[in-house]
């Protein structure tokens, strides 16, 4: 794969040279353009050792290839990182004074742009026309971060990490995408197992790393929504995303419930301990001292799945609110998983349900998934097994299909 990463001129070009690693490491061919500016941040010879080809700025470098056509008509993929104001006022308006708008106006495949700026920058008003016309020519802009900015300030403007940015790009490149179709709904989104404490140090868990709910998190706010996100998960916070952080079953019902009430979706994503002890020990309980437990006695969890259900049905959360709930299951001798994710969907009531089978070497803590998408009007998507992006955009896209 083939991809022209444009760095414009602002102090996250730093930054880039993450990205390019991420990007060379995955395999991809990638050429380097930065602005004039950008090399004030970043020297060119930085890109050349990352990327292994030659960088140049202006529109009169290498003649005889045509390279400032040539690049746009032979990437698989566009990323510009960071996206400055003034970039971006150049590229909406189809201006081709350098090396690297002349390559966006050559591009035909997808374009992902990752701003970054001050934060009164970001929100001018004419910072965001020109997104809005960028977005509207088929350009994806992703939002940007919030946190530390140039000095002592803080906000909106920050650029996303290379890791969140190559993710899009991966995606991009897999042939998934990224249509702004998710902008002014707020989606809840819960991500991660839960632990049920025993004592201080020990608790009942499961295998769920995560990494599914994290992917909708980031694909839903790429889309456009207002994401929030409550999780046990040890992952970095996508971009953008409110999160909220829980342990137990009962405090992400509690959460849940709370986000829920101003929510147009909510993505069940977590994997919630059906059963919790009784009794949980205030000191270590330690083996031979006589105080061990000859057993622990279980009681259950709170279905909260059921639980949004019927606060949707007393209006306590939004009666026009979608709900999408997760089947991890393993087949038995009664029936199949697909046939268990059939009966889950009915007797659960939710308008969505994610099948998938789960097990020690499948699902849980791996960059891959597939499964089924069952609809409660009767529809059946089945998802070949492929990234764990690949899946969030298949139910992101399920998601707008049912909001219709």
């Amino acid at each position: 794969m083939r991809v022209v990463v444009g760095v414009g001129g602002g102090i996250a070009a730093y930054k880039a040279c993450g990205l390019i690693r991420l990007l060379t490491e995955s395999g991809c061919h990638v050429d380097v353009v930065p602005t004039e500016a950008a090399l004030n941040f970043v020297g060119a010879a930085t890109f050349e050792a990352l990327s292994g080809n030659p960088v140049s700025t202006g529109v009169f470098s290498d003649v005889p290839s045509v390279r400032h056509v040539a690049l746009g008509q032979n990437a698989d993929l566009v990323v510009i990182a960071p996206a400055t104001a003034d970039l971006m006022a150049r590229a909406a308006s189809g201006r081709a004074d350098d090396l690297l708008t002349s390559t966006l106006l050559t591009a035909r495949c997808p374009v992902l742009l990752a701003p970054a700026m001050h934060t009164e920058m970001w929100e001018h008003p004419a910072t965001q026309r020109n997104v809005e016309t960028l977005r509207g020519d088929g350009l994806h802009v992703m939002p940007p971060a919030r946190g530390r900015l140039t000095g002592a300030d803080t906000g909106s403007g920050r650029l996303p990490e290379p890791a969140d940015i190559a993710r899009l790009a991966r995606l991009l490149l897999d042939g998934g995408s990224l249509p702004w179709d998710l902008a002014g709904k707020h989606i809840v989104v819960t991500s991660g197992g839960t632990r049920e404490e025993i004592d201080p140090v020990r608790f009942l868990g499961n295998r769920s790393s995560g990494k599914q709910g994290h992917a909708l998190a980031a694909l839903a706010v790429a889309r456009g929504a207002e994401v929030t996100l409550v999780t046990s998960a040890d992952l970095p916070t996508p971009p953008a995303v409110t999160e909220v952080r829980i342990e137990s079953a009962r405090e992400l019902r509690e959460e849940t419930l709370r986000a829920a009430a101003t929510a147009d979706v909510v993505i069940k994503a977590a994997a919630v301990a059906d059963f919790r002890p009784s009794h949980v020990s205030e000191s270590k309980l330690k083996k031979g001292t006589g105080a061990e437990p000859a057993e622990i006695r279980l009681e259950r969890n709170p279905d909260i799945l059921a639980d949004l259900v019927a606060a949707r049905g007393r209006g306590e959360v939004p009666t026009s609110c979608l709900l999408v709930g997760f089947a991890a299951e393993t087949g038995d001798a009664s029936a199949s998983v697909l046939e268990h994710g059939r009966a889950k969907l009915a007797r659960k009531g939710c308008d969505l349900l994610v099948v998938n089978e789960v097990g020690r070497d499948t699902t849980f803590g791996r960059d891959h998934n597939g499964g089924w998408i069952l609809d409660s009007d009767g529809g059946e998507t089945l998802v070949d097994r492929a990234s764990k992006d690949i899946l969030a955009g298949r139910i992101l896209d399920a998601v707008v299909e049912r909001s219709r």
